[in-house]
């Protein structure tokens, strides 16, 4: 049994969904790991990681529509706006979604589906520079 750790550096410039599916399925290939268990972690609180579709680009706008009215900028409910509008927000969304995802490695790959991606949702206006820790297990 080995484990094995990456880092995947993720500049954002706005509020969207960024495929950080070919980084993480380049690391676990070159890895040498043939079975075992894929841990994803974003170090953020205003962020997120998430599986969803990546064939049809429409699923991810849907995805924010959704979310812009679910949980709008502004919203005078939140009292937390040291950041500006989008701030609590973006912890609300983060929240809703995840901060880590296991998935199992079958032979050499990561075991998606045949539409599934791996996504960092940013949920901020502005640019930042996200981290998502990965830690590979197995033989």
């Amino acid at each position: 049994m080995q484990q094995q750790h990456h880092q995947i550096v993720q500049q954002t410039n706005d509020r969207r969904l960024y495929d950080i599916t070919p980084a993480v399925t380049g690391w676990v290939r070159a890895s040498g790991v043939r079975e075992g268990l894929l841990t994803l972690y974003i170090q953020h609180t205003s962020a997120s990681i998430l599986i969803n579709e990546n064939y049809d680009s429409d699923v991810l706008v849907d995805m924010e529509s959704f979310f812009s009215r679910l949980v709008p900028d502004g919203d005078p409910l939140f009292i937390h706006t040291a950041e500006g509008p989008d701030d609590m927000p973006a912890h609300v969304r983060s929240a809703l979604t995840q901060t880590s995802i296991s998935i199992p490695v079958l032979d050499g790959k990561v075991a998606l589906g045949t539409w599934q991606g791996i996504f960092l949702y940013e949920h901020r206006r502005m640019s930042h520079t996200r981290k998502v820790l990965l830690h590979l297990i197995g033989e």
